[in-house]
């Protein structure tokens, strides 16, 4: 167990670079909430569980498992019917999420914008289904094609891309449960780099039987807690460019750091991941006054969680802890972000003050941890 007094130092073989801050300027929100970042911050401020019916999203039997799904997706309304017919569900919650985010900024997106989609699997279902297909049809090569781009896993960046004419940089990143802070850190280093000028940063999730069993049988949740779906979309730039072109900033992103931990080590590696990321931007520990836990309802984690932050810190835990999965359910891959999106949307519905700093935290069975460290702008 980790003691306050004793927090593992940083592991580093090279000085630290101070990291260039990024500007979050707009958010889209897909997730059992509803529609929206407000629809999200009012649901993780005030507590209010979201979506739990999943009739008509799954063919299959599901699990005795709670669930949270997006009670209505306005795909018609927002990204039009034409070439829609084929995409699954996964391509469209993220084409929603997308959508939203610049709509805030209406023609601001410009020819050297990117994408970088965190993700587990791509579309888990669509995988499944067309493999089952190649097994039920007298030859494989009957299975309808038409069903084939949905199991590519950067199938929902690349349409993206093509339905917004974003020619920047263009990412999947499969890192489960890290994938939020993971594609944080490529399109920080792809802003440095100069492949793009802004970038939308995002997760997506399905909910589906296939998925919903996994996590059922696995008995990596607690009984109680649901399984969800959900998507968000971060647009991301360099502060300059945001003030110049006038788009307020709701959060700035001040570091992203991801690590290791060994069996039995996983308390101690994220208090270092933590505690370099704070390094990172010259922040100290006592600055920090909330929390998004990545964590919630993780058989067991959720405590190595709340200890490895409590470790970081001194020993105490910040005034304002945000549980976006009570809302959203276990979003696996989109969690990262709707964490992020949460955590905004709270700062936004409780006006919180411009430079509260808050940590957004990840960790995993596989031993993966990560944290951002975001302090407010002008969520209010």
């Amino acid at each position: 167990m980790t003691s306050a007094a004793a927090v593992p130092a940083p592991v580093a073989t090279f000085p630290r670079l101070p990291a260039t801050p990024l500007a979050v300027t707009a958010v889209g929100a897909v997730s059992a909430a509803g529609i929206g970042l407000d629809a999200l911050g009012r649901a993780v401020v005030e507590g209010i569980a979201g979506h739990a019916d999943p009739v008509g999203l799954s063919e299959e039997t599901l699990p005795p498992r709670p669930a949270r799904v997006v009670p209505e997706l306005p795909v018609a309304e927002l990204i039009g019917r034409k070439g829609t017919r084929h995409l699954d569900r996964t391509t469209k919650l993220a084409l929603v999420a997308c959508r939203l985010a610049l709509d805030v900024h209406p023609g601001q997106v410009g020819e050297r914008s990117g994408v970088v989609l965190g993700t587990s699997t791509g579309s888990i279902r669509s995988s499944s289904e067309f493999s089952l297909e190649t097994l039920r049809q007298e030859r494989p090569y009957l299975v309808n094609p038409s069903l084939f781009p949905n199991t590519v896993m950067n199938c929902a960046a690349g349409q993206i891309a093509i339905r917004h004419g974003l020619h920047g940089v263009n990412a999947t990143i499969a890192g489960g449960h890290l994938s939020g802070v993971q594609a944080l850190r490529y399109a920080r280093n792809a802003l440095r780099q100069g492949h793009a000028d802004r970038i939308l940063v995002g997760g997506v999730e399905e909910f589906c039987a296939q998925s919903a069993w996994g996590w059922h049988l696995s008995g990596a949740l607690d009984v109680d807690v649901p399984v969800g779906e959900g998507a968000a979309m971060l647009m991301v730039e360099q502060e300059a460019e945001a003030s110049a072109a006038g788009r307020p900033v709701l959060a700035r992103v001040l570091a992203c750091e991801t690590g290791y931990g060994a069996p039995g080590g996983l308390s101690d590696a994220l208090a270092s991941v933590v505690a370099a990321a704070l390094e990172r931007c010259g922040r100290r520990p006592e600055e920090v006054g909330a929390v998004s836990y990545g964590a919630t309802g993780l058989t067991g984690l959720d405590r190595v969680e709340e200890r490895a932050v409590r470790a970081a810190l001194g020993g105490r835990s910040p005034g304002r802890g945000v549980r976006v999965k009570e809302t959203t359910g276990e979003c696996f891959s989109a969690a990262g972000v709707l964490q992020i999106a949460g955590l905004i949307g709270a700062w936004r519905h409780t006006a919180a003050s411009e430079g509260e700093l808050a940590l957004v935290t990840a960790v995993a069975r596989d031993g993966n941890v990560g944290c951002a460290v975001l302090e407010a702008g002008s969520v209010g």
